[in-house]
């Protein structure tokens, strides 16, 4: 049974998935407007073209989004998504990716448990950690 992460981007979603299918090449499922659905009172007067459900894929990992209120505060606190690359190139490119307009919290280096880790919030406030599994770390 997968548990996947739904981040609500409170008007800026359409913006948020084209920027992880640009840097992370992320795969676009599926985008459901609030103008689709069949009970047109949902929709907010103005947002009828804001996103009220997408899916994408990031590797293996799908992850849900959506616009929620459009009232432009997103808040992602209490957790981070975790990208596992598969060595410190691809972490290097993925953070950088990241980085672009966001905020490093962390820069990516070298620590004891990982040859490559950092932590940046991306421009939307979605906290990630890039991390390179450690050898020894590593499921057979």
């Amino acid at each position: 049974m997968p548990v996947s992460p739904y981040l609500f981007f409170d008007g800026c979603c359409e913006d948020a998935v084209n920027f992880y299918k640009a840097k992370l090449g992320a795969q676009e499922i599926m985008v459901l407007r609030w103008k689709d659905s069949p009970d047109p009172q949902m929709a907010m007067p103005g947002n009828e073209d804001k996103i009220m459900h997408a899916r994408m894929r990031i590797g293996d990992t799908t992850i849900m989004a959506s616009d929620g209120r459009c009232e432009g505060q997103p808040n992602f606190s209490g957790f981070s998504l975790s990208y596992t690359a598969a060595n410190p190139a691809e972490a290097e490119k993925v953070f950088a990716a990241l980085s672009d307009g966001g905020t490093v919290h962390a820069p990516l280096t070298q620590t004891f448990f990982s040859p490559s880790f950092g932590m940046v919030a991306d421009r939307f406030g979605v906290s990630w950690m890039v991390y390179v599994e450690a050898e020894e770390h590593k499921h057979p």
